[in-house]
C-alpha cells in the first residue's frame, strides 16, 4: 500500500531520537539503537506540474530551447528522513523527489534515477521539492523529469527542515552519505506510493558548483561503499570545486586573484571543518577581522537574505563578495599567513577529490570565463589527474565551442548568445564596459548551469542508448 506522511507522534519520536541520541555520549548496552539510515521520518506528494505549465515556465525564461517542451506531467513528492552527520550522530535532512508521470512510454514503467546536487545556497530554506519558487529547482524538473528521468534532489543537512544547525560545506564523506541516505529514503518511498513510474536500476550523478564537487564525492563513496547496493551508470560534474586545495592556495597566495562568492563561500567552508574536525582556528578571531568575528559562526546558511546581512553589518558590503583580505576584509592577515602549514589547508586537501578512480563513466562541464570555480584549476586537474590511471574524462568548456558539425554547438552557440544579451542589456541600462561586469555578475549562477545541465543530460542519453 501507499506510504502516507507518518502519524505526529511517530514524526516526533523519531526526531527526538536524532536530536537526543546525537547529543549523547554514550549510554548503557541496553540502550536503544538510534534509528537506521535513511528511515523515513515524512513522505508526501507535495504537488503536480503539468506539461503545460512546465512549457509556460520554460518558454517565460527562455530555456525551452535547451530543456526541449516536457514530455511528462511532473509529481513533486518530499521527503525527511534520518542520517548521520560528520561525527556519526543521527540527524535529518530532507530531499524533493520529482517524478514522471503520463502516458508517454518515457513517463511511465521503470525509469532511470538523475541523483541531482544542487549548488551553494546562503537561504537555509532552500528545498529542491518547491518547483514553483526555486529557479535551480524549476530548471532541473524541467532538464530531467519532464523528459522521463526520476529527479531526486536532497535539501542537504543544515537547510530545511534538518535538525542539524550547520550545514557541512563541501565535507566530501559527509555529503556523500547524505546523498546516499536520500535515494534510499526516496526510491523507499516511490515504490510505497504504488505509482505506476518506479525507479530502474539505472543511476546518473551530477549537481552544479558545490553539487559538481557532491556529485563527484558520491560517485567515489557509492564505488568504494555501496557497490553491492547501487551502480553507478554515469556522472556529470558541473563546474564544481574538485581541487580544493589547488584552488584556495591561489586565492591565499599574495597578489592571487579572490573568486567572486568568495566572502560567502568562507565562512560556510571554514563553519563546516571546524565542527567536522576542530583546529580550523582558537577562537573566531583567530580568522575572522572585526566586526565580523562576532558573529560569522552559524551565520550561513541563513533565515536572512544576504542583502539584510549585509545591512546589518554582519557580512562585508562588497557586491562582488571578493573582500577576502586586507582593511575591511573578511579574514586576518595572520590566518592567510599561517595558511601553508594549517589544519584548514589539511582539510581541505583531504576533500580535494583527486588520486581517486571511478570504475563508471564521468564527465565535467563548466565554462573557462567563470569568475566563482576557477575552470582552469579543477576540470583539468581532474582530467590530468585520471589520465594517470588510464581514465578519460572528457571536459566541456562552454567557451571552447566543437565544430559545427557536432550535435552540441548549438548549446555552446546559445552560450554564446545568452552571454552577448546579457551584456547588451546592461549597456542599454547604462552600463559602460560593454557589460563585462553584468556578465562575470551572472556568469556562474545564471549564465553556465542550464548549458551545461544540457550537456549532461545529453551525455546522459548517450550512456544509457550505448547500454554502458
Amino acid at each position: 500500500m501507499p506510504r502516507t506522511t507518518p502519524h505526529r507522534p511517530f514524526r516526533l519520536a523519531l526526531l527526538a531520537a536524532a536530536t537526543l541520541l546525537g547529543a549523547c555520549g554514550g549510554g548503557r548496552e541496553d540502550d536503544d539503537a538510534p534509528p537506521a539510515r535513511a528511515t523515513i521520518v515524512i513522505a508526501q506528494q507535495v504537488g503536480q506540474a503539468t506539461r503545460a505549465q512546465i512549457d509556460a515556465g520554460t518558454s517565460a525564461s527562455g530555456a525551452q530551447a535547451l530543456t526541449g517542451a516536457a514530455r511528462c506531467d511532473v509529481t513533486v513528492r518530499y521527503v525527511h528522513y534520518i542520517t548521520r552527520d560528520p561525527l556519526g550522530a543521527p540527524t535529518t535532512a530532507s530531499a524533493g523527489v520529482l517524478v514522471p508521470t503520463g502516458s508517454d512510454g518515457a513517463c511511465t514503467g521503470e525509469r532511470p534515477v538523475v541523483l541531482y546536487a544542487h549548488g551553494t545556497s546562503t537561504s537555509r530554506s532552500k528545498n529542491m521539492a518547491a518547483v514553483s519558487t526555486d529557479g535551480e529547482a524549476a530548471l532541473v524538473m524541467a532538464m530531467y523529469a519532464a523528459q522521463g528521468f526520476i529527479v531526486v534532489a536532497p535539501n542537504y543537512q543544515g537547510y530545511e527542515r534538518s535538525s542539524l544547525t550547520y550545514h557541512p560545506y563541501l565535507n566530501a564523506e559527509a555529503q556523500a552519505l547524505d546523498m546516499v541516505d536520500a535515494l534510499r529514503a526516496a526510491k523507499a518511498h516511490i515504490t510505497d506510493s504504488g505509482s505506476t513510474t518506479q525507479a530502474s536500476s539505472k543511476l546518473l550523478l551530477t549537481g552544479y558548483s558545490q553539487g559538481g564537487h557532491v556529485a563527484m564525492a558520491t560517485h567515489k563513496v557509492i564505488e568504494r561503499d555501496h557497490a553491492g547496493e547501487f551502480t553507478v551508470t554515469a556522472t556529470a560534474a558541473l563546474s564544481g570545486p574538485y581541487n580544493l586545495v589547488g584552488m584556495n592556495d591561489a586565492v591565499t597566495a599574495t597578489g592571487g586573484t579572490v573568486n567572486a562568492g568568495a566572502t560567502l563561500f568562507a565562512p560556510l567552508l571554514l563553519t563546516s571543518y571546524q565542527r567536522a574536525y576542530g583546529g580550523m582556528y582558537g577562537q573566531p578571531t583567530d580568522a575572522y577581522q572585526s566586526p565580523w568575528a562576532t558573529t560569522i559562526e552559524g551565520l550561513l546558511p541563513s533565515d536572512d537574505s544576504v542583502s539584510t546581512l549585509i545591512a546589518a553589518g554582519k557580512l562585508p558590503a562588497d557586491p562582488t563578495f571578493t573582500a577576502l583580505w586586507g582593511s575591511g576584509g573578511l579574514l586576518t592577515d595572520g590566518f592567510r599567513a599561517a595558511y601553508a602549514g594549517s589544519a584548514f589547508r589539511r582539510a581541505l586537501q583531504a576533500n580535494t577529490l583527486l588520486g581517486w578512480t571511478p570504475r563508471r563513466p564521468m564527465a565535467l562541464c563548466g565554462g573557462a570565463g567563470d569568475p566563482s570555480v576557477f575552470w582552469a584549476l579543477n576540470a583539468p586537474a581532474v582530467q590530468a589527474d585520471f589520465a594517470t590511471r588510464g581514465v578519460s574524462v572528457p571536459a566541456w568548456d562552454l567557451e571552447s565551442a566543437p565544430a559545427t558539425s557536432d550535435a552540441t554547438h548549438p548549446v555552446y552557440a546559445g552560450f554564446a548568445q545568452a552571454k552577448a544579451a546579457t551584456a547588451a542589456a546592461a549597456v542599454a541600462a547604462g552600463a559602460t564596459d560593454g557589460g563585462q561586469a553584468a556578465v562575470r555578475s551572472a556568469y556562474h549562477g545564471t549564465l553556465v548551469p542550464p548549458f551545461c545541465n544540457a550537456l549532461a543530460r545529453g551525455y546522459f542519453q548517450q550512456v544509457l542508448a550505448a547500454g554502458l
